[in-house]
């Protein structure tokens, strides 16, 4: 009751707002919601009925870019930072391609009283490949194995094999023991023992000269010294005293007895020294031969003998490398002319 007499009150107030004074007519206005309920829902219900202003939504997260191969969010870091992630993978990316090789040189230097016999020199022997390095005396092709086999450490540089062992870490035994086999200039053999005995002699496995003389050998080591005596063009020669051996036949069995030893790498110095044509011309079908199951590297003067190896060429001057390729195409190079070939 007290609701509806409120109601009333508020309907004649609002008549009386909206008549004009005088009596004219009244003003076109808009009809008024019926109150179909208490007072005060009118208002409120007006306001509900308003549309509602849209809410700007929070954006959607944007998903950061992210750099090809590497997995990190592309950022704006700081010079120092951003210099040091380019540092950082360009060592991951040096890192990866080493390791796909077999012998790894990169910028090594070796002085003697101040002379550099090796002077920020880069090389790089593949698995499987036989490489011919030549240059003039003093270029530092014998420095340069001696870094290779431990003798001389480098006084900077890299020098890997296999990709990750690093190799001036170790000393002579213990690179000797992972798979590198040199082979000097002058041949060293038992002159005193047969072919077949300096083999077997240097036989790999932990064994002193006593047991390798006196042991039974079993089916797996004969078969072995026969293939070496057959790769070395000395299976008739096996029981022959190696003093008795020629100049070059010295040579190819020192060559057996590094084979023996099964090294992945053979680093041979100067191996048709003092040869006659014909032991010149074998030595390099041998050559050929034992790199079809390992590394070589031949470091020789003869041109001729290193045309008939075939293989790529590697001119050292001054100690780091001149001119590198085909033996055509070093040999055709202006300054292998001047500093080697011309002379």
């Amino acid at each position: 009751m007290v609701e509806a007499k409120v109601a009333g009150k508020v309907a004649d107030d609002v008549h009386a707002l909206t008549t004009p004074q005088g009596g004219g007519r009244e003003p076109a206005t808009q009809p008024v919601q019926e109150n179909t309920g208490r007072a005060g829902i009118a208002p409120v219900a007006a306001q509900a009925a308003r549309p509602r202003e849209a809410v700007p939504s929070s954006p959607a997260p944007v998903e950061q870019p992210f750099e090809n191969g590497h997995g990190e969010p592309v950022v704006s870091p700081h010079p120092y930072a951003a210099q040091m992630r380019e540092r950082r993978l360009a060592i991951e990316a040096q890192g990866r391609a080493r390791r796909d090789t077999l012998l790894y040189l990169n910028g090594v230097t070796k002085s003697f009283d101040g002379f550099k016999a090796i002077n920020n020199l880069s090389l790089v022997i593949e698995k499987g490949e036989m490489r011919a390095i030549i240059g003039p005396n003093g270029a530092g092709k014998t420095t340069m194995m001696d870094i290779i086999t431990g003798k001389t450490r480098p006084d900077k540089g890299e020098v890997f094999f296999g990709g990750d062992v690093d190799l001036t870490r170790h000393d002579e035994a213990a690179i000797a023991s992972m798979g590198i086999g040199r082979k000097f200039q002058k041949p060293t053999v038992f002159e005193s023992h047969t072919v077949e005995d300096n083999i077997r002699l240097s036989l790999s496995g932990p064994r002193s000269v006593l047991e390798a003389l006196v042991h039974r050998k079993d089916e797996a080591e004969r078969q072995r010294i026969e293939a070496i005596l057959e790769t070395t063009r000395l299976t008739e020669k096996r029981e022959t005293f190696a003093a008795n051996l020629s100049h070059g036949q010295k040579q190819w069995l020192e060559i057996g007895m590094l084979l023996a030893q099964d090294p992945e790498l053979l680093l041979v110095d100067e191996p048709v020294a003092g040869m006659t044509d014909a032991e010149t011309e074998q030595t390099a079908r041998l050559l050929r031969d034992i790199a079809r199951t390992r590394s070589v590297v031949v470091v020789e003067h003869d041109m001729h003998f290193v045309r008939a190896l075939g293989v790529k060429v590697t001119c050292l001057h001054e100690g780091s490398v001149l001119s590198e390729g085909t033996l055509d195409k070093v040999s055709a190079d202006p300054k292998v002319i001047e500093v080697y070939l011309g002379r």
